[in-house]
């Protein structure tokens, strides 16, 4: 056999040997993820076999099956809509599981996960068909409802969290969508919105409460800063700062200025404590410098910065920026130049304060149940991490307190109820426009309730959208709703 031969009988042994492994690693190995994947139009036929299992808000279906007299058997329906949007997620034949708990808990839902495998045995024996299993949240429709109503029409997001559990009891995004218009089964309908939906500029698929592009917090990440502050036993809540009416940013000539360019106090120095109640930018810019990178990032990380958190559904980490000089570390001291969140992080950080200081794991499933209601799974509440000491979280909810009785939180009062909270109003890009922002919890003294609320700049000129004017009568709502159930 001469030398070409040989190389081509390599080349051909080669080439069977790759497809062998490449169809047996596909056919053994990947099998079940293939098979698992929402997009399978073979797995999506089988589904449609079946009852889905609900999605429930206190017993109530938010997303549930009826079955229908086509091929496909059964047709997701969602009774609210808009309502649960970015709860429930969408399930449609054409474009699979997509988004919220439809997707995080869809081979629940289809009755395929493993933790049903003795159920699915039961079936096969006795002959029942086979149902998916429900999963009950943890949403208080109540919450829910005054969220949306809240913030109405406006861009933004709103998150209200237990602070004793972590349990969501509120997810809402705004704009929102109706999942009914893909789970259609005129595939042309559902065509039809699958587009409009992803051409829509203000994208109504985006959960901006966990997800999409993060924002700047603003004013509230001061919370954090004190926090690092009184935690380094450096500062106290009497700490006098200082506190000009503007703070020229280290290494550059650029004046920072306080909100509507007033001053904080009637010197240049103020208190820790009234630069929370004041939302003071050039004490908290001066404050960032003595604490430095390395504390405010470690401080960022204990509240929940940078961690792999699902809720079921991925949330996207927030982020304190760890390569800032000296002029941008002041700049994150009002949370600004590259610290981004997301609303549930920011609802989180007042969540701890309310807690004692303990940053509990954020859930939205409460419970899974089978085709008979037994519980196949249950959430028991835990601990993410601890954020700062007890007697820090006191006296960081002295100053929230402070910030609604007498600072820039007026509007978040609640007659009768003790409500803790914090503003902030964060711009963005070149044009100075600004998002608004209030985060707090509330009854202060017995906390039942922790609200983050975002509402977005209308324009990208801003048109007045301060926290204080826009976001902490939203958060008012949230937290009287929650303090009411």
């Amino acid at each position: 056999m001469n030398t070409p031969i040989r190389r081509l009988a390599l080349l051909v042994f080669t080439m069977f040997t790759a497809l062998l492994l490449s169809t047996s690693w596909i056919q053994f190995v990947q099998a079940d993820d293939l098979r698992q994947l929402p997009q399978n139009r073979r797995t999506l036929l089988d589904t449609y076999s079946r009852d889905r299992g609900a999605i429930l808000v206190e017993g109530n279906a938010i997303a549930d099956s009826q079955p229908t007299d086509d091929d496909l058997r059964w047709i997701r329906t969602y009774p609210q809509g808009e309502l649960y949007g970015h709860v429930t997620g969408y399930y449609s034949f054409t474009y699979g599981a997509g988004a919220g708990l439809e997707r995080a808990m869809s081979s629940v839902l289809a009755g395929t996960d493993d933790s049903l495998f003795y159920r699915r045995v039961v079936d096969l024996v006795t002959g029942t068909t086979p149902t998916g299993a429900a999963v009950e949240t943890t949403v208080d429709p109540q919450v829910q409802a005054a969220a949306a109503a809240a913030l109405g029409d406006r861009r933004g997001a709103v998150v209200a969290l237990d602070p004793r559990t972590g349990a969501v009891l509120a997810m809402v995004s705004h704009p929102s969508y109706d999942p009914n218009s893909l789970a259609s089964h005129n595939l042309g309908a559902v065509e039809d919105a699958w587009e409009a939906l992803n051409a829509d500029p203000t994208r109504p698929l985006v959960n901006r409460t966990i997800a999409g592009d993060l924002y700047p917090p603003g004013s509230t990440f001061k919370l954090v800063v004190a926090a690092a502050a009184l935690e380094s036993g450096e500062f106290a809540p009497d700490s006098l700062l200082e506190g000009p009416q503007t703070y020229t940013l280290p290494g550059t000539s650029t004046d920072l200025p306080n909100f509507e360019g007033g001053t904080c106090g009637p010197t240049d120095e103020v208190s820790l404590a009234d630069s929370i109640r004041v939302s003071c930018n050039t004490s908290m810019a001066w404050l960032a410098g003595q604490m430095g990178t390395e504390a405010l990032d470690d401080q960022s990380q204990a509240f929940g910065f940078e961690q792999d958190i699902e809720v079921p559904m991925p949330v996207t980490p927030s982020v304190y920026p760890e390569d800032a000089d000296a002029a941008q570390l002041a700049l994150t001291g009002i949370g600004q130049y590259d610290v981004r969140v997301t609303p549930l992080q920011v609802a989180m950080v007042s969540a701890a304060i309310a807690n004692g200081g303990e940053v509990m794991q954020p859930y939205l499933v409460q419970t899974v149940r089978d085709g008979d209601l037994d519980v196949i799974d249950e959430t028991d509440p835990s601990r993410l991490s601890r954020a700062v000491s007890a007697t820090t979280a006191q006296e960081l909810t002295d100053m929230m307190v402070d910030v609604v009785d007498n600072g820039s939180g007026r509007a978040a009062a609640i007659p009768g109820v003790p409500v803790a909270g914090k503003t902030g109003t964060a711009e963005f890009g070149t044009s100075g426009a600004a998002h608004a922002w209030f985060t707090g919890f509330a009854p202060a003294d017995d906390p039942q309730i922790a609200v983050a609320v975002v509402v977005e700049s209308a324009s990208e000129d801003w048109t007045g959208e301060s926290g204080g004017r826009v976001a902490a009568p939203v958060g008012r709502d949230v937290l009287q709703s929650g303090v009411q159930r």
